[in-house]
């Protein structure tokens, strides 16, 4: 079935995922817009990385529908494959591929999935290096790079395959503190960009300077969500205010 709102790029409805006896979701229904930044915090264990992980279907939900550009991905007879090439997704551990150079790793995706020449995918691949200021890291490998270089390196490779929006999963938190500013600062630039994202992290400064929307997951569900202004400082929900206390 195929829905189309305009503007909204995804739209979950009654988003559950059980794991044996644990609900991780309890019928979470939300849409992102495009061109919004969508931070979504919560303590450990809310559900918020199972929220994320959804989206594309990297967690399979129990119940519910997800509609990515108007399709609903959740369907079985959908190839999900085709839709997350449009979906980039950035996790806490780069991935990248010991074995291949920096540039190799960013190029591989678009000539296999997008058919793209060894040419174009290299002039593209050096772009994207050359915008984040780690050009002349294109024939390292990845372990002559720091923590925040690799981290960059994982964002741009997504960005290679010209995702519509970009999923982060707690991006920043297995950096060393001194390399956190230097992704969230690339992240940041791509917001300025007018990339849709949807973040889950810890990082407050960052939901209440870049964010359209901070959303507050607890219990697998989602508690409360507003502008950054009136999230931080009018805090509704008791949950909501005990995780402020605790951290701010």
């Amino acid at each position: 079935m195929t829905i189309n709102n305009g503007e909204t790029l995804i739209k979950v409805e009654g988003l559950k995922k059980n794991f044996g006896k644990l609900h991780a979701l309890n019928g979470v229904s939300e849409e992102i817009r495009k061109g919004e930044v969508v931070v979504v915090v919560g303590p450990s264990g809310s559900g918020k990385s199972t929220f994320l992980r959804s989206l594309n279907l990297l967690e399979e939900p129990s119940e519910g529908k997800i509609y990515f550009e108007g399709v609903d991905i959740t369907d079985k007879k959908v190839d999900i494959n085709r839709h997350r090439q449009k979906m980039g997704m950035v996790f806490q551990h780069f991935n990248l591929f010991p074995h291949k150079t920096i540039l190799q790793n960013i190029t591989l995706a678009p000539i296999k999935l997008l058919g793209m020449s060894k040419e174009e995918a290299d002039k593209k691949g050096m772009e994207l290096l050359e915008r984040v200021g780690l050009a002349e890291k294109a024939n390292a490998y990845p372990s002559q790079l720091s923590g925040g270089q690799k981290q960059r390196i994982a964002i741009v490779r997504s960005l290679a395959m010209e995702p519509d929006v970009m999923l982060f999963d707690e991006p920043t938190s297995a950096l060393d503190p001194e390399m956190v500013g230097e992704v969230l600062e690339l992240m940041k630039q791509l917001a300025k960009d007018g990339m849709t994202m949807v973040v889950v992290t810890h990082e407050m400064g960052f939901a209440r300077e870049v964010g359209s929307r901070v959303i507050f997951m607890a219990d697998g569900e989602i508690k409360e969500q507003g502008s950054p202004k009136e999230f931080f400082e009018h805090p509704k929900d008791p949950r909501l205010q005990e995780f402020l206390s605790k951290i701010l």
